[in-house]
């Protein structure tokens, strides 16, 4: 079997790879496992200076790189080199403050002392997506590198090129071979990995499906997991909210990636008295938007990442039609080369439509009209998911209320949902479990070991 990058502009097959053999897997994994023996004792300053070699080369590379990823999973140029500088800003961001993340928690005790002491655990398994191929990997790769753990990246199939270039880099930055090892490997051997002793704990972000799989391994296994799966955000408007702002964020919050994210907005319940004004902008906006090549900075909405995420999301609008919901605009595949889908809106939606408890992966928004707040938070919260949200009005601390009664990992307040290096990213529910970035980011694969003297 092959991996191979296709172009989803184009529909060009660009190159083609070969699936690490029995041989080479295990050759990875002793490797890996050998480099930890010496790489957990090297000091915090001899890894923050290779996370910050990492960076520099990343953004030394930052046309080069923005380049592979539009071309492997179609994200508009501008926003490919913004993931780039991400990328490398997340390096260094955990090169600076690991120091003092990893510093030793005094702990009060009656007498004598006590100490929590974090240490690294061993090697890592990260299961990483296409549709961030660099950022997703620096989130997971960065902290835990610094704390002192090894990684082996199985990356999406779909992205190739990325992941032969991260593992590059890696390597141009003199890090010890086995420090980060890019697995070209199909999905079915995680369960296999994760069997092995040697690995100590895993992460995924990808679907929820994907994420069960893993999470019943390493429990079966006793291993740590760090789970960041899928989303389906509110994004609620009040009748005090401004509706021009509130619009132009849901075109930002719903397309962003070309509304291939797991923290884009996807459901947009406004209160009924400012719900025609708000659906007439939003689809005049919708409507307008500019679709074609992702490399030419005028486009404003590029492919989906591949045909079949192109058919799944088709198949999804035509059953939501069928089960009786209301296509405000959009609602076809683009008469474009490549894999468009035309931006789109879809009303009318009740409970017991697959639509209503779907996640959406692509440029399509569920709008819903509610009569209050109370009936906004209830209906933000009637999803299996648990993301983010976010909540648009001119009073605060109204709003701060109401994201106080929403469940899920992060809430926003007059603006869409967005990760920050420095503020922790995870959900609840079945969005999965655990933190990545800020400094909770480097707290989950640590052996938070208890150091005491009696005296």
């Amino acid at each position: 079997m092959s991996i191979q990058s296709i172009n989803p502009f184009t529909l060009e097959k660009v190159k083609s790879y070969k699936e690490m053999t029995a041989s080479e897997i295990e050759n990875a994994i002793s490797i890996a496992h050998e480099t930890y023996q010496t790489w957990k004792f090297t000091s915090l300053e001899e890894r923050a200076t290779l996370l910050n070699k990492v960076a520099a080369i990343i953004r030394e590379r930052k046309t080069e790189l923005s380049i592979l990823i539009t071309s492997e999973m179609g994200k508009l140029i501008k926003q490919a080199e913004y993931e780039i500088e991400y990328a490398a800003s997340i390096f260094e961001y955990y090169a600076k403050n690991g120091n003092e993340f990893l510093a030793d928690e005094v702990l009060k005790v009656s007498s004598g002392e006590a100490c929590i002491k974090k240490s690294p655990i061993g090697v890592l398994l990260g299961v990483e997506p296409w549709n961030f191929p660099f950022y997703q990997v620096a989130r997971f790769a960065a902290p835990n590198i610094m704390i002192g753990n090894t990684i082996l990246l199985k990356h999406a199939s779909n992205v190739p090129q990325c992941a032969e270039a991260i593992a590059a880099i890696f390597k141009e930055a003199k890090a010890p071979e086995g420090l980060y090892t890019n697995l070209f490997i199909p999905g079915s051997e995680i369960s296999k990995l994760i069997d092995d002793k040697r690995i100590q704990g895993a992460s995924l972000t990808g679907s929820e499906k994907a994420g069960a799989a893993l999470a019943a391994t390493a429990g079966k296994n006793i291993k740590k997991s760090v789970l960041e799966l899928g989303g389906s955000d509110p994004f609620i408007v009040l009748e005090d909210a401004d509706i021009d702002k509130a619009t132009d964020l849901a075109i930002y919050g719903r397309t962003i990636n070309n509304g291939q994210s797991c923290i884009a907005s996807k459901r947009f319940i406004v209160v009924e008295e400012v719900a025609d004004e708000f659906l007439m902008k939003f689809k005049e906006k919708m409507s307008s938007l500019k679709l074609g090549d992702p490399m030419d900075l005028e486009t404003q909405l590029g492919p989906l990442s591949s045909e079949e995420a192109l058919q799944t999301l088709l198949s999804q609008v035509e059953k939501a039609i069928s089960q009786g919901a209301k296509i405000e605009t959009g609602g076809k595949r683009a008469d474009l080369k490549g894999c468009f889908m035309l931006p789109t809106i879809i009303s009318n939606i009740t409970p017991g439509m697959a639509i209503y408890t779907e996640e959406l992966f692509g440029p399509v928004a569920s709008f819903y009209t509610v009569k209050n707040e109370e009936e906004a938070i209830k209906l933000a919260n009637a999803t299996d998911f648990g993301l983010g949200g976010c909540v648009f009005s001119k009073d605060i601390e109204r709003a701060k209320k109401i994201a106080n009664q929403i469940d899920s990992g992060m809430v926003f307040i007059n603006h869409p949902t967005k990760s920050s290096i420095e503020l922790p990213f995870g959900g609840t529910k079945r969005s999965g479990y655990g933190r990545e970035l800020g400094a909770l980011g480097i707290d989950e694969f640590v052996n938070k070991k208890l150091i005491r003297v009696v005296s």
